[in-house]
């Protein structure tokens, strides 16, 4: 049977600060720039979430894709949606929200809930010209 791949696109918006505690301020400014504003920063996230695996004979689906709507609004758009990421999501307290890092959080969280018969990917624009993928 031959793999086919379903992706679901989701949209988030989200406010952070990028520091790293053990810096001082200039290195942090030096580091970050305008992202280490310590009012914080907000995007408009883009999330791609992909699915590959075989078709299921049955029903014709790859994943149902309103089952993934679903689980993506559950388990992250009601975490991360209008939130500040630094003080809303402890997966955060301790971790910097770089889009790196928050692509793989996401992806964390998901593969807990999803069969591992499914290949996972998962695509977060940060703007509409930079993004990164996990696993790459």
């Amino acid at each position: 049977m031959k793999k086919v791949s379903v992706i679901r696109k989701e949209h988030f918006n989200a406010a952070h600060r990028l520091f790293n505690p053990e810096w001082t301020d200039e290195q942090n400014q030096e580091i970050f720039g305008k992202c280490n504003n310590p009012n914080y920063h907000g995007h408009n996230y883009d999330l791609h979430v992909k699915l590959s695996g075989e078709i299921d004979p049955k029903t014709g689906y790859v994943f149902d894709l309103k089952v993934l709507s679903d689980l993506i609004k559950a388990e992250i758009l009601d975490l991360f949606d209008h939130k500040n990421l630094n003080l809303d999501v402890p997966q955060f307290k301790n971790l910097n929200p770089t889009a790196e890092n928050i692509v793989v959080v996401i992806y964390d969280i998901l593969r807990q809930k999803i069969d591992t018969k499914f290949d996972l990917k998962i695509k977060l624009f940060e703007t509409e010209r930079n993004y990164v993928e996990y696993p790459d």
